[in-house]
């Protein structure tokens, strides 16, 4: 379910040295499947350990997760890195803002799925986000971008170049194609 790197498990380690005996780590998303979807990290003493939290073990502690965040961590990893800037742990979960679908649910949960864990958060970088307003009979993804998309001078290519490429390639087949549905207006909120 959670994959963490050997250095983000020394580091834990080491953090855990200074706690309490018994103490590991829980893993969490508060507002999971939400865009407001938030994940973290804590101490787990062994008094704030419910009986329904799943044990991962690692080398010298285990990960707890609660039963409402385990769906939204499928996939995670943590890491710790240093470089010049310092150090840093991170945290990455794909399926935070939403539940992983399987590979046999309907094309417009499959291509949902897809629009909310791999391309809106390409598209927050600039204040912007794609939704699927519909999937037509002949095949074609019809998209509503809003935030700083709508009115971007960008954004057909990121519609033809980034979104169509990467849907049809994970939809070969299944997909003809997608169409923008916005009406652009350029404005304060565009990002140029």
């Amino acid at each position: 379910m959670i994959s963490i790197s050997d250095t983000a498990q020394a580091h834990f380690r080491k953090l855990l040295e200074n706690q309490p005996d018994g103490t590991n780590i829980r893993v969490f998303v508060v507002n999971p499947g939400t865009q407001n979807a938030e994940c973290g990290v804590s101490y787990c003493p062994p008094d704030a350990v419910d009986p329904e939290d799943q044990h991962l073990p690692f080398s010298g502690f285990d990960c707890l997760v609660d039963p409402l965040s385990a769906p939204y961590l499928l996939d995670a990893t943590i890491d710790f890195v240093t470089d010049q800037m310092g150090s840093q742990l991170t945290l990455k979960a794909p399926n935070a803002k939403m539940r992983k679908v399987a590979d046999d649910a309907p094309l417009i949960d499959r291509i949902e799925y897809v629009l909310t864990s791999e391309v809106n958060p390409m598209l927050a970088g600039h204040g912007g986000k794609v939704t699927l307003v519909e999937l037509t009979e002949d095949k074609l993804a019809i998209l509503q971008f809003g935030g700083g998309c709508n009115g971007c001078s960008m954004v057909d290519y990121t519609l033809k170049e980034g979104i169509e490429k990467q849907l049809l390639e994970k939809f070969p087949g299944e997909l003809n194609g997608v169409k923008d549905a916005t009406e652009h207006s350029r404005g304060d909120h565009s990002y140029y």
